[in-house]
């Protein structure tokens, strides 16, 4: 049921009035605003209101978070307004259609439990005699409103020819902020100004304001629906971000991630092969979109060319007397064995050029094949890395996928060499 409350007159003056705390609302004289309210003292300042057919003083809280807000927390100034509908709902809460009548100011909060109970006053205008100066105003505001209904979807059509029927500045000013899209504080600031034509103004530069927002926001849409030929929704969204991100000045975070990897590239030591072909990444890469799988491979490929130790070694400083001792050190017997890597290390430090040699070590399980190979690292002073190629099935492994699969990856010795961090260790194959 409605309760429904006509030809109320508001008192002119102090009065003695319920006051409704408002959320992320600013209610203007002239308004008709549906209001859903559910916090107990409001919806006991409701009802006082109807019983004693009193008005009710809407005013904005400060932080629409806080759920009791105290007097502190309120803004003194408001709008005295009347109840025209209630509607109670099953859930507990109030359906109220209200509409706001005039200015007024919160003199002193009065001692109630249940609700907030005020003193307040109204307020009057002044600055209506300056009738040249509110002409001008009201023409340029009714012409801004015409561009600013056509540029938003948010203000019907018909409201312009409302706005253009209003002879009233001070009705003109109040119906055209309360259409406007604008932030609490802003409205805040217009309600508290009581001479007309400076709330004309500050009206008048704020849709202005909210126009060139519009502008920047329909030049954004239209360069990115020219940039997008033949794409999917993703895309479409990440580029529109892009833009957003240009307009805003802001630094594109993908484009920082090229500069990185060149950067990268200058300061690696690459083969004069190795650094064409991540340069030739590179440029691959700026063309593709940056949320793309195709992006996201070229970059994990770029990460593991640019990590790869191509030009990091460790030097052999150890002679042969002291890498026998290392190897007499770590291991008892194997008199053979350990002749034959001294004899390989001898080769080695005689033939400066001496390429990449293999030693094949056979034996049984547990005879210490794999500990003499970690003794011929620690010997020629360098790092070890063990491949185990027991029970591996799938040559994959080794040599890895095709960077076109999802989720590929190098294979094992890559990632070993990788993990070293050195491009001349010690590699032993394993449980061949």
């Amino acid at each position: 049921m409605f309760d429904k409350i006509e030809n109320r007159e508001m008192n002119a003056g102090m009065m003695d009035i319920p006051l409704l705390p408002l959320r992320d609302v600013v209610v203007f004289p002239h308004m008709i605003v549906p209001l859903f309210v559910g916090r107990e003292r409001s919806i006991a300042a409701l009802e006082a209101a109807m019983k004693e057919e009193k008005g009710i003083f809407m005013v904005a809280q400060k932080s629409a978070q806080k759920d009791d807000p105290g007097e502190e927390e309120i803004y003194r100034i408001g709008t005295i307004g009347i109840i025209i509908q209630l509607l109670r709902l099953p859930d507990g809460t109030v359906k109220v259609l209200v509409e706001g009548k005039k200015r007024g100011i919160i003199r002193e909060y009065l001692p109630c439990e249940d609700y907030f109970l005020i003193c307040a006053e109204e307020l009057e205008e002044t600055g209506k005699t300056e009738t040249v100066r509110i002409e001008a105003l009201m023409r340029s505001i009714r012409e801004s409103f015409e561009t600013y209904a056509k540029m938003t979807k948010k203000v019907h059509l018909e409201m312009v020819g409302t706005i253009a029927s209003i002879e009233e500045p001070s009705k003109l000013a109040d119906v055209v902020i309360s259409q406007i899209n604008a932030k609490l504080e802003d409205k805040q600031r217009i309600i508290e100004i009581f001479h007309v034509p400076e709330r004309m103004e500050a009206i008048y530069e704020l849709m202005l304001s909210e126009i060139e927002i519009l502008q920047v926001e329909e030049k954004i849409k239209r360069r990115v629906k020219k940039q997008m030929e033949k794409t999917q929704k993703d895309y479409y969204l990440n580029e529109q971000m892009r833009a957003i991100q240009k307009e805003m000045g802001e630094k594109d975070e993908f484009r920082n991630e090229i500069v990185e990897l060149e950067k990268r590239l200058k300061q690696k030591k690459l083969s004069e092969e190795a650094h064409k072909k991540v340069k030739q990444e590179i440029k691959k890469m700026q063309m593709m979109a940056p949320m793309s799988a195709e992006a996201t491979v070229v970059r994990n490929y770029i990460d593991w060319l640019l990590d790869m130790p191509w030009s990091e070694k460790t030097e052999n400083k150890h002679t042969l007397k002291e890498s026998e001792a290392i190897l007499e050190e770590d291991h008892y017997g194997l008199k053979q064995v350990k002749e034959r890597i001294i004899e390989y290390l001898a080769v080695q430090t005689l033939v400066k050029k001496n390429k990449g040699s293999i030693l094949c070590l056979v034996g049984p399980p547990g005879v210490g094949k794999t500990s003499i190979a970690k003794s011929v690292a620690r010997a020629t002073n360098r790092k070890f890395v063990r491949l185990s190629l027991g029970g591996v099935r799938d040559e994959a492994e080794i040599r890895g996928h095709r960077r076109t699969y999802i989720g590929a990856m190098p294979g094992k010795i890559i990632q070993l060499l990788k993990k070293a961090g050195t491009n001349n260790p010690v590699f032993c194959l394993d449980e061949v």
